[in-house]
C-alpha cells in the first residue's frame, strides 16, 4: 500500500518564535445562547497546544453560525472551553482586526493564545469570492501585517472560500494544522493510496445526490458499496420496490430527491449492479418496538424504515471483515434511537475488529463511535469533517487546502 503527500508546508516547516494566525473550526451546538463541547475542541487544542508550547504567541480564528440564525453568538464560551482542553488559559477579546483586537495581540507573550471574535461578524468574511479578492480585503489587510504566519486548521470549512480561510494565504506564509494534516491525508486515502485487498465503502444518510456524486468518483476504486438510510431506500425504488417515497405530504424525505435524481440513481444502478448491494431487510417501529421485514414480502409502504434489517447489518460486516479499506460516509439508520442503531452499530463494529484502513465520517455519523461504546482508537481515522468530507469523497478541490498549495 502506497501513499502520497500533500504540496502545503505543516507545523513541522514553521520557524521558531513566530506570531501565529491560526484558524480553527470551533463551530458547535448552541444551547440556551452557550457553546456546547464537541469533539472539535479536543482536536483543535492539539495543534493549539503544540503551538504554544514551542514558544510561539497564538491568535485563534474562529466562526459560530451565521447571521440571522439563533446559533449567531460570540465565541466568549468558546475560549473557555478551549482553555480546559488545553489546560492553559485562552484570552479573548469582543473584536476581530479593530484596535482591541491589534493591542491585545501585540501584547501577547510567547507561549500565550488568544481567542478573536466570531470572524462572521465581519462583513469581509462570508461572501463566496476568490481568494484574490478575499486576499485584498480590510479583514485581511488590516489584521495580516501583525503575524509572521498563518495556520490553517479548520478543515471541515475548508470547502469554503471565506476570507479567513483563502486570504490570508496569499499575504502571509501559511502551514496546515495537524486537524488539517490529518484529515486532508485520511479523507484523500481513498483516491491517493492503493489497497491489494477489497475496498469497501459504507454509505447511507439522507441526501442522494452525495451519496451518487461518491459513487461516480469512487466508481473504479471501490470494490464494494453498501447502502442503507434514505439514499439506499431510493436505491431500493429504483430497483422496482414499493419504497423510497413519502408517506406524509408533509415530510419531504424522499420524493423531492426522487424526482430530481431518479435517472441518475437508475443508470447507476444500471451501470454498477455488480459493485451495489442493497439491503434485503429493514427495519421499523412497531409500537414503540424494533420489527423487521423481508424487502422481497413488502408489497406496498405504509409504515416509515428507520434502520437496515439485522440480515442485512449482518452480511455488511461480513464484507467489512473481508475488506483491507473500509471508508464510512453517513449512518445506515436512526441510529439516535438504540432500536434503530443496529446496522450502524454493527458495521462500525466490525470495522473496529477488523484489521483494515479505517475512516468514518460524514455529517454526524461519527457521533455513533461515542454514542455505542466503540474507542476511537480502533479507527484509523474518525473525521470531524461534514461537507468538506463529502467534497473529497467526491473529489472536489477544497478551496482552504488549495489556497494553502498555493502560499
Amino acid at each position: 500500500m502506497s501513499t502520497s503527500t500533500a504540496s502545503f508546508d505543516t507545523l513541522d516547516d514553521l520557524d521558531p518564535g513566530q506570531r501565529v494566525l491560526v484558524r480553527l473550526d470551533l463551530n458547535s451546538p448552541i444551547e440556551d445562547g452557550e457553546p456546547q463541547d464537541n469533539r472539535r475542541f479536543e482536536r483543535h487544542a492539539e495543534t493549539v497546544r503544540e503551538l504554544a508550547e514551542a514558544g510561539h504567541r497564538v491568535v485563534l480564528l474562529a466562526h459560530q453560525g451565521r447571521p440571522g440564525r439563533d446559533d449567531f453568538v460570540s465565541l466568549a464560551g468558546h475560549a473557555d472551553i478551549l482553555a480546559a482542553h488545553l489546560d492553559r488559559e485562552v484570552a479573548f477579546v469582543e473584536d476581530t482586526y479593530g484596535e482591541r483586537a491589534v493591542d491585545a495581540i501585540e501584547a501577547l507573550g510567547a507561549g500565550e493564545v488568544l481567542l478573536l471574535e466570531n470572524t462572521r461578524m465581519c462583513e469581509d468574511e462570508l461572501p463566496e469570492e476568490a481568494p484574490e479578492a478575499k486576499a485584498e480585503t480590510e479583514f485581511v489587510r488590516a489584521l495580516a501585517p501583525h503575524f509572521d504566519a498563518y495556520v490553517n486548521d479548520a478543515y471541515s470549512a475548508a470547502h469554503r472560500s471565506h476570507a479567513s480561510l483563502v486570504g490570508f494565504p496569499l499575504v502571509l506564509p501559511a502551514y496546515a494544522g495537524r486537524v488539517m494534516e490529518t484529515e486532508y491525508g485520511a479523507n484523500t486515502a481513498i483516491a491517493s493510496k492503493e489497497f491489494d485487498g477489497r475496498v469497501t465503502m459504507v454509505v447511507g444518510g439522507t441526501k442522494a445526490t452525495d451519496v451518487i456524486d461518491v459513487m461516480d468518483n469512487l466508481g473504479d476504486t471501490v470494490d464494494d458499496f453498501l447502502l442503507g438510510g434514505i439514499a439506499g431506500e431510493l436505491f431500493l425504488r429504483a430497483d422496482g420496490r414499493p419504497l423510497g417515497f413519502d408517506l406524509d405530504p408533509e415530510q419531504d424525505l424522499y420524493d423531492s430527491q426522487w424526482e430530481a435524481n431518479h435517472d441518475l440513481v437508475e443508470g447507476m444502478l444500471t451501470e454498477r449492479r455488480d459493485q451495489i448491494t442493497l439491503a434485503t431487510d429493514l427495519a421499523y417501529d412497531d409500537g414503540g418496538e424494533r420489527a423487521e421485514v423481508d424487502v422481497a414480502d413488502i408489497d406496498e409502504k405504509d409504515v416509515s424504515y428507520l434502520d437496515v434489517g439485522t440480515r442485512t447489518a449482518e452480511a455488511y460486516a461480513d464484507v467489512v471483515r473481508d475488506s483491507e479499506a473500509v471508508f464510512v460516509k453517513g449512518a445506515l439508520g436512526v441510529f439516535e434511537e438504540e432500536a434503530f442503531s443496529v446496522g450502524t452499530v454493527t458495521v462500525l463494529e466490525a470495522i473496529a475488529e477488523t484489521d483494515c484502513f479505517s475512516v468514518v465520517g460524514g455529517g454526524d455519523t461519527s457521533r455513533a463511535i461515542g454514542m455505542c461504546g466503540l474507542n476511537e482508537a480502533d479507527f484509523d481515522h474518525v473525521s470531524i469533517a461534514g461537507g468538506a468530507y463529502i467534497r473529497a469523497l467526491t473529489g472536489q478541490p477544497l478551496a482552504g487546502v488549495e489556497a494553502l498549495k498555493r502560499s
